[in-house]
């Protein structure tokens, strides 16, 4: 690890998932404005052969309690996509909304970089 906080991770201690409080200055989606405050998390997809879902993988860095060691951590979301536009290797933002399945908490708001 070097003195100025990057290591093998990039810099430490920035997380990828921090809520977004002003949703109209990112989006353009109408619902998005009407929304207010919601939970924003941005990552990358990882799977879309569902129909009108796609699971959305989120990375963050966590430091260990005990040991200080820095280690990175994810989460799989269920997304709701319902034109169908993201694939698999896209960047996307998703927002939390209403239980729409059993495992769909989240919705696309955007793609915001298109897999190559």
């Amino acid at each position: 690890m070097s003195v100025d906080g990057i290591g093998a991770f990039g810099r430490l201690g920035e997380a990828t998932f921090e809520p977004v409080t002003d949703v109209a200055a990112i989006t353009t989606d109408v619902k998005a404005k009407e929304r207010g405050k919601r939970e924003i998390r941005t990552g990358a997809v990882v799977s879309d052969k569902c129909d009108k879902t796609v699971k959305v993988r989120c990375e963050y860095i966590v430091r260990h309690p005990k040991y200080g060691k820095y280690y990175r951590r994810s989460t799989t979301l269920h997304t709701h996509d319902e034109r169908n536009d993201a694939k698999v290797g896209d960047v996307v933002e998703v927002m939390a909304c209403r239980p729409m399945s059993k495992m769909k908490r989240w919705r696309l708001v955007r793609i915001v970089r298109s897999a190559q």
